[in-house]
């Protein structure tokens, strides 16, 4: 295998791919407002479908909030959500055609023409929202953290604790922080090249 072919040098290579891994566990260190506001800022740029931004992030620090959550979580996530230093919900605003006029200036029509119905919307809320989660993952790496997402959660219970408007839709649960002791699973196997890529 050759990075060659990479613009990206082969040390961020491995911070964003190669090396970092979904943690398990977490140290102590606190993982501040400054270091997530900089990640967003980052991976607020990635592309999505009509610029739609329907990703919303939920940052659960105090204890209430943890409680509240970890009750939702499938036993075997409920530890390492209570010891990570911040846990992030990422949901997706199922109303974010609203703002297509002002994220998409140039036909802000869209928003009448494309997402008058509700499982249109949020169809596409989902599929973006997913592409956004996958930068903010990217994007904690580059932070120089690491992250634990999950999706091992009674989805109908943190949205009813979470997002009782009804507008919101729990993604994922991402546990954030520096690795602790015992971080890793043994690293899982990925498909070759040539057995995910054809060329027609």
């Amino acid at each position: 295998m050759t990075t060659d072919a990479l613009v990206l040098d082969a040390a961020a290579q491995d911070l964003l791919f190669r090396e970092a891994r979904t943690a398990n566990t977490f140290s102590d260190e606190p993982v501040t407002e400054e270091q997530i506001q900089a990640v967003y800022d980052l991976v607020k740029y990635g592309p999505t479908a009509f610029n739609a931004q329907p990703m919303r992030v939920v940052l659960v620090r105090s204890a209430e909030a943890r409680e509240r959550l970890v009750e939702h979580m499938m036993d075997g996530n409920k530890a390492k959500t209570l010891s990570a230093p911040l846990v992030a919900i990422l949901a997706v605003d199922n109303e974010f055609h609203e703002e297509l006029p002002t994220q998409l200036p140039h036909f802000p029509q869209a928003k009448d023409l494309f997402f008058t119905e509700r499982p249109v919307r949020e169809s596409t809320a989902n599929l973006n929202g997913a592409l956004q989660a996958g930068y903010f993952i990217v994007g904690i790496r580059a932070a120089g953290l690491a992250a634990g997402p999950m999706t091992g959660f009674n989805a109908a219970g943190i949205n009813k604790e979470f997002f009782a408007d009804g507008e919101h839709s729990v993604l994922a649960v991402v546990n954030i922080g520096k690795p602790g002791e015992d971080a890793w699973f043994p690293r899982s196997p990925r498909l070759a090249y040539d057995e995910v890529v054809t060329t027609v």
